[in-house]
């Protein structure tokens, strides 16, 4: 008897450690699917990458890295005596190819969205527009002062509010302008004192002009109503990238960089300009996801400004008073026009809110009415 009790006993423990087991099993692979659709899938990896990277931590990383590789840039171009900007680019996006690479490898890099979601006519236009902005870019700093190089750029905000509204009905309030007007008269003003240039200079600047605002629609545009990322939208396009920058080298380098003196020190300044490229390019996208064109180009202003008057107070540099008076009335119209996003941000439902709001109304409309917001004002 005692024992007949005991192996009843020893069968209803070992059933509750199967059963334990079972649920610790299930447990388990929940854990590891939910892990999956977070890296792996796109709407996963979106949201993993609004949670870590919010637009004032976006927008910082890209101003850190965009400081830093003027005075890398700067060292490669003056001290190196590398004096081939396309070649330069090219390099820029070989390693960062390379490096995403890696990432893919150990499975770190996100996933796309299907090929069904993004026209293939829509990543080729981007790769086409990213090779002409980048290197156009560097090739009008070779042939132009910084000065008249940040005074193209001026051109850049009234090109992407333009261009937006075309293509996507997007309006920008008048209060809205009025800053972005006084933030392009301080600029104007701020470098009127640097204005160096060349014919074949300034129809290269103007040239650079619609791709870069094309190239900024685009990646703000993709990652915010497509669900791509930062880096899956850049894997995706930088082969493109490479095929026409290997087009522009002829046309816009001189010759020579084969003969160039790639010794450890030369060879290590330019990898090092190449790894912050793929930074400057990873956090632009970031940027450009979380917040929108428009928002990126005051950026890039705000960074001359900044830079403008570290030169002056820092290191002793005469910039002149009127220039000081530009970069700080620059400043002034980005603090209006960052105040009035921060407003318009509060007055707008939190995105838990929009989408508990979405669903319940999509439950109710059976699913039948599905709308995008690209058309509406954004940061």
């Amino acid at each position: 008897m005692f024992s007949f009790l005991a192996r009843k006993g020893i069968k209803k423990i070992l059933k509750r450690k199967d059963s334990d087991a079972g649920q610790k099993g299930r447990a388990l692979e929940e854990l590891r699917s939910s892990l999956f659709n977070e890296f792996r899938v796109p709407e996963g990896a979106k949201r993993q990458q609004q949670c870590r990277c919010g637009p004032i931590a976006a927008l910082t990383f890209n101003f850190v890295v965009a400081v830093g590789i003027i005075f890398v840039n700067k060292l490669v171009l003056n001290n190196v005596k590398f004096k081939f900007p396309i070649f330069l680019t090219f390099i820029h996006y070989v390693v960062s190819w390379l490096l995403m690479a890696v990432l893919k490898a150990f499975s770190i890099l996100p996933a796309s969205p299907s090929s069904k979601a993004t026209r293939l006519s829509t990543l080729v236009t981007l790769g086409t527009v990213m090779s002409l902005s980048t290197g156009l870019a560097n090739v009008s700093l070779k042939y132009n002062s910084v000065g008249f190089y940040q005074m193209s750029k001026i051109a850049v905000t009234p090109s992407i509010v333009l261009a937006e509204f075309i293509l996507y009905k997007k309006k920008v309030s008048f209060s809205k302008v009025l800053a972005l007007t006084v933030v392009s008269i301080g600029i104007a003003v701020a470098t009127v004192t640097d204005l160096q240039f060349d014919v074949f200079g300034a129809c290269v600047a103007l040239a650079w002009i619609i791709p870069s605002a094309v190239n900024k629609i685009l990646w703000s545009s993709l990652q915010q109503q497509e669900n791509w990322t930062a880096l899956a939208l850049m894997w995706k396009t930088t082969p493109i990238t490479l095929l026409f920058l290997v087009a522009l080298i002829p046309l816009l380098d001189p010759p020579g960089a084969l003969s160039f003196d790639w010794n450890f020190n030369n060879t290590l300044a330019i990898l090092t300009s190449a790894v912050l490229g793929f930074l400057l390019q990873w956090s632009g996208a970031l940027a450009l996801g979380a917040t929108s064109a428009i928002t990126h180009v005051v950026l890039g202003q705000f960074k001359t400004c900044v830079l403008l008057l570290g030169n002056s107070y820092v290191f002793g540099s005469n910039q002149g008073k009127t220039s000081i008076c530009g970069a700080l009335t620059a400043i002034a119209g980005m603090s209006v026009y960052t105040y009035l996003n921060l407003r318009q941000k509060t007055s707008k439902p939190s995105p838990r809110q929009a989408s508990s709001v979405t669903i319940s109304r999509l439950s109710k409309e059976n699913g039948n009415n599905h709308g995008g917001d690209y058309g509406r004002e954004s940061v």
